[in-house]
């Protein structure tokens, strides 16, 4: 059975991801959740919702040329349970015209990331009970069991700054939110 799956954020590469992310923050009222280097790059995570970490996350490395298609970086679907993902991973693993898949513990998340058949970079995620600041990557090996998953990203995060329990982090955005967009 195909788990149910939720259209939750979107990636874009930019050029300057600070004019990018000014503008999103003055003219959308996104606030800024989260910002650091990965692969290379900088991120900027954006959400204008106190229940998602990120709606939007910009990366630069945005390759020369302009229109469609230059600017896609990721979309994002989340699911309801470990077992969804590993489904998913199932039903990727199996397609011939897949590639690059990979499982991710984000402490906030767990993902699994491909490239569907034109190479578009697509995330399936479930969120973790904690918030922890991003950008952070550990493997998950979802061969394990869910108790064994929750328990090795629990024992990561423990003595690591800026985790917090989930619903902490979403009371604190709630009120950044609202200073901002009143």
């Amino acid at each position: 059975m195909l788990p149910e799956l939720k259209l939750r954020h979107m990636g874009m590469f930019v050029w300057d991801i600070q004019t990018m992310s000014s503008f999103y923050q003055e003219v959308l009222g996104f606030v800024v959740t989260d910002a650091g280097h990965v692969r290379d790059h900088d991120v900027v995570f954006l959400s204008r919702d106190p229940h998602s970490h990120h709606q939007l996350v910009m990366e630069t490395g945005r390759p020369p040329g302009s229109g469609p298609g230059f600017g896609l970086q990721q979309i994002s679907f989340q699911v309801s349970s470990l077992q969804d993902l590993r489904v998913m991973h199932h039903l990727v693993s199996a397609q011939k015209d897949v590639t690059l898949i990979q499982t991710v513990d984000h402490g906030n998340s767990w993902s699994l990331y491909f490239r569907d058949p034109e190479v578009n970079r697509v995330e399936v995620y479930l969120d973790t009970p904690w918030h922890v600041d991003q950008p952070y990557l550990e493997p998950l090996d979802l061969s394990l069991d869910d108790a064994s998953i929750l328990q090795s990203t629990q024992a990561r995060l423990g003595g690591k700054t800026g985790v917090m329990p989930m619903a902490q982090w979403q009371q604190e955005m709630a009120a950044k939110l609202k200073a901002r967009l009143g």
